[in-house]
């Protein structure tokens, strides 16, 4: 019997400090909801708007894998590792922040603003050395579609981490449809809609919905208006 937790956009946390307007899927910093701290390995779903010439100042991180979407505008990324590097629109980065690192994230653009998700994975190894990974992804891949953007494997399409994970984006015509079918067995599925109107194993989401799924075997989508969306495979359990 297949479990659904549906969490609705307005029922995220939002902070708002005028130059980051920041809505958290999971409990972050000073919001905290005990029913929303995790779920399974998948810790911190941000969607974050920063405005015109601001960002985040460095900071650290330490045993966890640091996933960033942009979806609108550049991001100026700097960090102890040595990478300085712009990621925009059509890009994914990762860093395995492991034993540690430093970054800082600022929008470069005083003129607009930037529009990103940072998720957070917990690894399934510690104190591994840091690492940094980013590409240019195709958008046409994802087309009525699911582009594969993570995996577990170096040699797999998308970035990698340390954790049995797949993400996909998928970004579809009214009246299109799909099925995913988990790719790990033990696994569980948050769907993150992005925009549009989708219907997901017969559950309704709007824009910025989330959706978590355990104990299913096929993920039947269907898009009811055009819609993009995020899949997030990822392990229920912890395991290091």
């Amino acid at each position: 019997m297949e479990n659904i937790v549906l969490h609705k956009a307005d029922t995220r946390g939002n902070a708002n400090h005028g130059w980051l307007n920041a809505y958290h899927s999971f409990s972050f910093a000073s919001w905290y909801n005990p029913d929303r701290v995790q779920f399974g390995t998948l810790r911190v779903l941000n969607d974050d708007t920063i405005a015109g010439g601001m960002g985040f100042g460095t900071h650290p991180h330490d045993n966890m894998e640091i996933i960033t979407i942009p979806l609108e505008g550049d991001l100026a990324h700097k960090d102890s590792m040595g990478n300085t590097e712009v990621i925009k629109n059509g890009d994914i980065q990762v860093m395995s922040a492991g034993t540690g690192v430093q970054h800082s994230e600022f929008n470069p653009n005083e003129d607009k603003q930037t529009k990103l998700l940072q998720i957070w994975v917990f690894p399934n190894k510690r104190n591994v050395e840091p690492r940094y990974q980013q590409i240019t992804l195709n958008p046409d891949d994802r087309d009525n579609k699911l582009q594969q953007i993570l995996s577990p494997n170096p040699n797999d399409a998308g970035v990698w981490i340390h954790q049995d994970a797949w993400f996909h984006l998928g970004k579809f015509e009214a009246g299109k449809s799909t099925n995913y079918e988990l790719k790990k067995e033990g696994n569980g599925l948050y769907f993150f809609n992005l925009k549009g109107e989708v219907t997901v194993n017969g559950q309704e989401l709007s824009d910025r919905d989330g959706l978590g799924i355990t104990d299913f075997k096929t993920l039947e989508i269907k898009a009811n208006t055009d819609a993009e969306f995020l899949l997030l495979e990822i392990p229920m359990e912890q395991k290091y």
